[in-house]
């Protein structure tokens, strides 16, 4: 009887600790879960969301993105708008990508809260360097972005963001 015992316990650590290797490849390489901290994305996020970020993605135009601040031991999530080479330009809350308008309807709650003649954001405009993003918070007022920190490296990104978990009612793939 000892022998099979023994022999169970030894299949059970087995299963264990490949569990465990796996959830950490996975977490480590593949998608990792993450709390929104701040007031930055909203009302795309709320502070103390929970979304998970896949780490293998190809990174777009207007892909909500994890990173890495370049001025504090903090991660930050925020919109690619801009990607290496691009020029961006703001002016008169009209987003325009290498001249082309772009409208930002995710923005649209945010624009209907300010006063009228008022612009959400200021005007601006900017040639991305290469092997860098060019990023922007939903809630722009108050937003630590690249208008402040500059463009972000390639390096500092930590994922894409992909699934919104918590809170429950808000679950699913955010826009």
């Amino acid at each position: 009887m000892r022998d099979h015992t023994k022999k169970e316990l030894y299949s059970w650590i087995k299963s264990i600790v490949f569990a465990l290797v796996v959830a950490f490849i996975c977490r480590q390489f593949l998608f990792s879960p993450i709390t929104v901290k701040g007031e930055s994305m909203e009302p795309t996020f709320e502070n103390n969301d929970r979304i998970i970020v896949s780490k293998v993605s190809k990174i777009e135009h207007f892909d909500m993105i994890v990173f890495h601040s370049p001025i504090s031991k903090d991660d930050y999530i925020k919109r690619v708008i801009g990607l290496p080479g691009d020029t961006i330009e703001m002016k008169n809350d009209v987003l325009y990508i290498n001249g082309k308008a772009f409208e930002e309807q995710y923005l649209n709650e945010n624009k209907g809260e300010i006063p009228l003649e008022t612009t959400l954001t200021e005007d601006f405009k900017v040639t991305v360097p290469e092997g860098s993003l060019f990023v922007l918070g939903d809630n722009r007022p108050s937003s630590m972005d690249s208008r402040i920190i500059g463009s972000i490296s390639d390096d500092a990104v930590v994922g894409e963001v992909k699934f919104r978990f918590y809170p429950f009612k808000e679950v699913g793939t955010p826009e």
